[in-house]
């Protein structure tokens, strides 16, 4: 499990930004994609070749990792490169680690029940494999095959053996991520950041100082994430990523201080100096939301109704929930849908600004007139 918590601070309060590469968060989060671009469309092309790409065993490791211990790879963050962070991680005690990948499901480390389940003691969820099983699939019941994916056993299986063996799942840590900087994320990597730089100084150029921390969000990654994430520490660090596509995903530090939040790299609205590169980027993510026969007539069905909840496009397009959601939550990220809660129910309307803005966005890009 990977969710960050809120932080419990003034919605109003103005907030100190930063733009930054931050190369390890950067790299560890184009990582943690591969293990799930099933469940996920919308993130680059590259995430989805290497996934594929990977053998067997490779692929099944780095789902063990990313799905059941991901915790174990967070405090080690902060450092200026992946292979800092990696002689890090290799330096760590390995019982913290593990301490770390297990401390969200313990009822010492936690103030309050998680999504209402009650959480394990240590010693329990070290000494009973059907405990910690039974506690993950209730988090999967609870937070579903949208947010989740599918709760696979075997995976979790083999995370309880490593949990009681620290050592051996340090080990099995370090070396695959090691693999998988030098032949796989260090190449892309040095391809991406000239792009990605070009972003943050885009960026650094705008003055932040007046913005509350849901005004700046807006203003960097062009999503409006009021009624989701209300809350923010007094800094927050932005960083660009060539992988994620339209999402955002958010990393806070322990101490409540620090929020991390990584967008789809872009240029601010309006900028002087146009980058064709991020041009680029952007359009593809806009456009692959539109490269699909499902999500376009979800668009079309959206002409006809002023607003349809998930529950009516499953009927109207005989689709299942999971796909429903994979695609309203692209068309959602992307901007061409408002989303709004009615009662239980996600509806949606759509946003006609967002698809003119498109057009316009590739009028310029083809410098037609």
């Amino acid at each position: 499990m990977t969710d960050q918590p809120f932080i419990l601070a003034p919605a109003t309060a103005s907030v100190q930004v930063r733009i930054a590469l931050e190369p390890d968060y950067n790299v560890l989060n184009s990582l943690s994609l591969l293990s799930y671009p099933e469940e996920r469309s919308g993130f680059s092309e590259w995430v989805t070749r290497t996934a594929t790409r990977l053998s067997s065993e490779r692929d099944y490791t780095h789902r063990l990792i990313f799905k059941t211990m991901f915790s174990a790879l967070e405090p080690y963050l902060g450092y200026p490169g992946f292979p800092a962070y990696l002689d890090a991680l290799e330096s760590a005690n390995a019982e913290a680690m593990r301490d770390h990948a297990i401390a969200w499901m313990c009822k010492h480390d936690r103030e309050h029940h998680m999504e209402g389940i009650e959480p394990l003691e240590k010693e329990v969820l070290l000494n009973d494999r059907s405990a910690y099983l039974n506690f993950i699939e209730r988090i999967y019941a609870k937070k579903g095959v949208e947010k989740e994916g599918t709760f696979e056993p075997g995976y979790f299986i083999e995370a309880h053996a490593l949990f009681n063996d620290p050592a051996t799942m340090k080990k099995r840590i370090v070396s695959h991520l090691r693999e998988m900087w030098e032949e796989i994320a260090k190449p892309e990597w040095e391809r991406v950041v000239p792009m990605l730089q070009e972003s943050v100084d885009a960026f650094q150029q705008l003055d932040f100082s007046r913005m509350t921390g849901l005004e700046a969000v807006r203003v960097v990654t062009g999503r409006d994430v009021s009624g989701f994430w209300e809350n923010w520490p007094e800094t927050i660090i932005f960083i660009p990523s060539a992988h994620i596509g339209p999402y955002i995903t958010r990393y806070d530090n322990d101490a409540e201080t620090l929020a991390r939040v990584l967008f789809g790299a872009r240029q601010p609205e309006g900028a002087r100096v146009s980058s064709p590169a991020l041009s680029r980027s952007e359009l593809l993510v806009r456009l692959n939301a539109l490269a699909d026969d499902t999500r376009l007539m979800i668009l079309e069905l959206l002409t006809q109704h002023e607003e349809l909840c998930a529950q009516d496009v499953i009927e109207m397009l005989n689709l299942s929930q999971s796909a429903a959601s994979r695609h309203l939550r692209q068309l959602t990220a992307t901007g061409y849908l408002v989303e709004r809660r009615r009662e239980v129910a996600k509806c949606y309307s759509l946003n006609p600004q967002r698809v003119d803005d498109t057009l316009r966005a590739l009028k310029r890009f083809l410098h037609a007139r």
